[in-house]
């Protein structure tokens, strides 16, 4: 029974894979040693390992999140109603903000070779963010039944040119969602990509019970309809935990300017055996630089490092109001920006009536 799958110290033990307002959907974990005595057709029933909880008073009043993701300690568990409380928070042995989910072993990036086209610049980016979480990074091809084996080379090599071991899939053929299935097994893994990638296909082909809805892409725009609206862990049929996330098409580039230059796999190669004149080099017009040079990705880098210096200056301008300049992006030419005076707020600023006139008063009772 459910009920009695308590860890070795008494307590209740299971990871959350959904927050619903102030309710936390918490799988419970299998008491030790039971997922091998049990047969295939003995398999768990899911909703019995299932509670709704709530968390207790005590860690709200002390600050305590509860995240996707996260190993907990339930108490007080109603099985005929399927509740419970969270009491404790487990240590996270990791934590991503954006998607906000805990626990990550792996980033699954989907992407799709056509319908939409393969966007190299919009690859690296993702590619980048993902770098930027220190976790292991997969990258899945789909859609490679819409290419001829020539094409499908030319992508391979252009990808491995990046540093990346790409995975061609066909969700619709089920091409290779095999070997895919086998590097998420028995790990959190978040799945990333740009909508109409056939990241819900995918997840529906990984997990049966998942039956998450499935967009088309818009003709328009060659980009897929947002179909994802929360985060989510969908427990995979050999171990593990697979997180679908809200669709997005421009991650942040929020990272600090001297590491970005870190998230590039062929830079990092370069600077493994050289090393910039100058120990805060940005890798732009210095000289004696290690990495500028003739690589594919170094005009990606160039703009990502505009966008993290842009956001950077934004944060400082945050933090001190009456800095004297201002990061003015162009209308024209993307990601360039230049740096400005910024007008005195004080000086500038006309006065209130309100003020003059207590002004007045002061000056009137200092001649009295």
């Amino acid at each position: 029974m459910t009920g009695k799958n308590f860890a070795a110290t008494g307590q209740l033990l299971g990871t959350v894979v959904a927050v619903q307002a102030n309710f936390y959907r918490v799988q419970l974990e299998p008491e030790h040693g039971e997922q091998e005595s049990r047969g295939a057709e003995e398999q768990l029933d899911l909703n019995a390992s299932l509670l709704l909880c709530t968390r207790r008073t005590r860690l709200k009043k002390i600050g305590q999140q509860v995240m996707v993701g996260d190993r907990v300690v339930v108490e007080e568990p109603d099985w005929a109603g399927g509740r419970g409380a969270i009491a404790e928070v487990l240590p996270r042995q990791s934590e991503l903000d954006r998607p906000a989910i805990a626990n990550v072993n792996q980033i699954l990036l989907v992407f799709a070779v056509a319908d939409p086209p393969l966007e190299p610049y919009q690859l690296s980016r993702f590619l980048i963010k993902a770098e930027s979480t220190d976790l292991d990074v997969l990258l899945c091809l789909n859609k490679s039944d819409l290419i001829s084996p020539t094409e499908q080379q030319q992508v391979s090599d252009r990808i491995l040119a990046w540093g990346y071991q790409p995975i061609f899939i066909s969700v619709k053929d089920g091409i290779n969602t095999e070997q895919a299935a086998r590097y998420l097994s028995n790990k959190i893994t978040v799945i990333a990509g740009p909508s109409g990638v056939g990241k819900s296909s995918l997840i529906n082909t990984l997990i049966d019970s998942a039956k998450l809805r499935v967009g088309e892409v818009s003709g328009k725009l060659a980009r897929g309809r947002h179909t994802t609206r929360h985060i989510e862990l969908f427990e995979l049929p050999k171990g593990g935990l697979l997180a679908d996330t809200p669709g997005f098409n421009q991650p942040d580039m929020d990272c600090l300017p001297e590491e970005l230059i870190h998230y590039f796999p062929e830079a990092r190669k370069r600077l493994a055996v050289a090393s910039c004149r100058f120990s805060d080099c940005l890798h732009r017009d210095e000289p004696e630089c290690a990495v500028r040079g003739d690589w594919e990705r170094y005009e990606h880098y160039l703009e990502f490092l505009d966008a993290a210096i842009a956001h950077q200056t934004q944060l400082h301008e945050q933090a001190d109001p009456e800095s004297t300049m201002k990061l003015k992006s162009k209308s024209k030419g993307k990601g360039q920006s230049q740096y400005e005076p910024k007008l005195e707020s004080k000086k500038y600023r006309r006065i209130s009536r309100k003020t003059q006139l207590q002004d007045l008063q002061e000056l009137y009772r200092d001649e009295e």
